[in-house]
């Protein structure tokens, strides 16, 4: 099952399981039905994969429209609280935020286009957060937003899958991140105009 959520450029993804006395097989990215959905193919380009500590925050983080990185989300192993975050100014919904909980139960995995915010919350030690990206690592075209900005007001759980309170861990880079404000005076966000004429040419040119 696909849904989009709240924030346009974004799905979320609910596969089917099988499951038996041996295991479980599921499909956690179909490329028609993908296709289908987002009127595009996948790019892979980038796999990363993360394994975090119940607490960790990562993010908010996007890149340089063109080129932009849509990601493909999934966490096959534990929990973590995933987080969009519509960064392009000019967009009716800047500013907003729409989550879904990947664990390793439902299996879920979301994707978010070119010119989008991304972010996650571990609930639990050890959690594994795997995702494809459409263009590699390009740290001259990365930025972020700090996850805790009260203007955007996520908000994130303070509990972790197991009741436990969570003390959020970030990285010293996503720590001095600017508010959404200061990031959008400092010229480092995305417009809608720019994102939208660009994923309009890549989908043209994924679907020829």
């Amino acid at each position: 099952m696909i849904e989009a959520l709240s924030i346009p450029g974004a799905w979320v993804f609910t596969p089917k399981q099988f499951g038996d006395s041996r295991g479980t097989f599921l499909e956690w990215f179909n490329a028609p039905a993908f296709g289908d959905e987002t009127g595009h193919s996948l790019r892979l380009a980038q796999a990363n994969m993360s394994v975090s500590a119940a607490g960790v925050l990562r993010g908010i983080h996007f890149a340089d429209v063109p080129p932009g990185q849509a990601k493909y989300v999934t966490c096959p192993h534990g929990a973590i609280f995933d987080v969009v975050v519509d960064i392009r100014v000019g967009s009716p919904t800047f500013g907003q935020w729409d989550s879904v909980l990947l664990d390793d139960v439902d299996r879920r995995a979301v994707y978010l286009s070119e010119g989008l915010g991304h972010a996650f919350l571990s609930l639990e030690a050890e959690s594994v957060a795997v995702y494809v990206c459409s263009e590699g690592y390009a740290p001259q075209h990365e930025h972020g937003v700090h996850p805790l900005d009260p203007d955007i007001g996520i908000d994130w759980p303070t509990t972790g899958r197991d009741g436990t309170p969570l003390t959020y861990q970030l990285s010293d880079k996503d720590q001095k991140a600017p508010t959404l404000a200061k990031a959008k005076d400092l010229g480092l966000l995305p417009t809608l105009d720019t994102v939208t004429a660009y994923v309009d040419e890549l989908r043209a040119t994924r679907m020829a």
